[in-house]
């Protein structure tokens, strides 16, 4: 009998194909503007954004961040990359017995400065405690609602300027050949971060996790107006993002291997543990598809903020193969698969 791994909670290909088979298919259909199936960062219905995550943070508390502000971040970052306005969380933890209330009260207090940092209030709840052994510290699962942008319809109406705009939200299939692509900021320091102190790599006195909320630096992007998709690359990082990107939009994307932000450090860090800095979850950055005419506006918009100082463009959308092309450094091109899954679990 076939049995869950890890792999199946990852992100990449091998979560897809779960959550299809296994998941998905047992549900019933559901009216909606964008529907459980598209599997985008969050669902709207009836004009109300909805998304919920659960988190499973391996340490609870890592350097630059804890599982109270990933819990925060995460949910708020998945209602604003669809176009929305965050408006309210509900937050659930469960804890195991013989947790330490320092921790909690720790973790906790994060929680509530992350939800004032970024003005989304947490308006409900529930508290469970489970045996010991039974649970690993503590499980928080976050939900929230959202409303449109009023940025949102001027942003998509200066994007239908220059190009037919297929979708009202700013959605996994809402690309078209010649859109540009847009890295928020360094990508892959949240992983590497975790994973070095949990594992004692020593990495972490250089590398800090950028677990935050992007509302703001979101709302300044569209302002400038032009973006057409937005996605929170968690698990699987940037190269599971675009994948996606291109399965759902029927596109092929082309990116250029030294454009893309990357800290030395985190460079360093991979390069000695054999994994890819471009399949490492991020829990502060968005990926962002704009059309080419208001490209360097949006940069421009995100690089003021602070979540967004160390933006780049890293490339474009063409006509083709459902794949992603990456354009390496000494000029050779070479496929970026799709991760079966993330290669550091329970980051987020």
């Amino acid at each position: 009998m076939s049995k869950i791994v890890m792999n199946h909670g990852a992100g990449g290909e091998i979560m897809q194909e779960f959550l299809s088979k296994h998941i998905l298919s047992h549900f019933p259909k559901a009216g909606a503007d964008v529907p459980l199936d598209a599997m985008d960062d969050s669902a709207v219905v009836d004009g109300i954004v909805f998304t919920i995550d659960g988190h499973t943070v391996d340490p609870l508390i890592f350097p630059g961040g804890d599982i109270g502000r990933i819990s925060v971040s995460g949910t708020v970052n998945d209602i604003s990359v669809m176009g929305a306005v965050p408006m309210a969380i509900a937050c659930s933890v469960i804890m195991e017995e013989g947790l330490e209330i320092e921790i909690v009260d720790k973790i906790m207090e994060s929680m509530g400065k992350t939800s004032r940092e970024c003005g989304v209030p947490i308006v409900t709840g529930d508290t469970k405690v489970m045996g010991s052994g039974a649970l690993d510290k503590m499980v928080i699962t976050t939900s929230a609602i959202g409303r449109r942008s009023e940025l949102l319809d001027n942003d998509l109406r200066i994007a239908s300027e220059y190009r037919k705009v297929k979708d009202r939200w700013c959605t996994d299939s809402n690309l078209a050949p010649g859109d540009v692509i847009i890295a928020s900021g360094t990508l892959g320091d949240h992983g590497v971060a975790l994973l070095s102190f949990r594992e004692g790599y020593g990495f972490e006195s250089e590398i800090q996790s950028d677990v935050a909320p992007l509302n703001k630096m979101i709302a300044e992007g569209l302002r400038a107006g032009g973006i057409v998709s937005m996605k929170d690359p968690t698990r699987g990082g940037l190269a599971n993002t675009l994948n996606e990107w291109c399965s759902k939009s029927h596109v092929e994307i082309e990116i250029e291997q030294t454009s893309v932000p990357l800290r030395e450090g985190v460079v360093s860090a991979c390069d000695l543990l054999g994994i890819d800095p471009l399949s490492i979850g991020n829990e502060g950055k968005a990926i962002i598809g704009c059309v080419p005419n208001m490209a360097e506006d949006v940069l421009k918009a995100i690089k003021n903020t602070p979540e967004g100082r160390n933006a780049a463009i890293i490339g474009t959308v063409k006509e083709g193969r459902e794949r992603v092309i990456m354009r390496t450094e000494i000029g050779g091109r070479r496929i970026l698969e799709p991760p079966s899954g993330d290669p550091v679990p329970r980051i987020c």
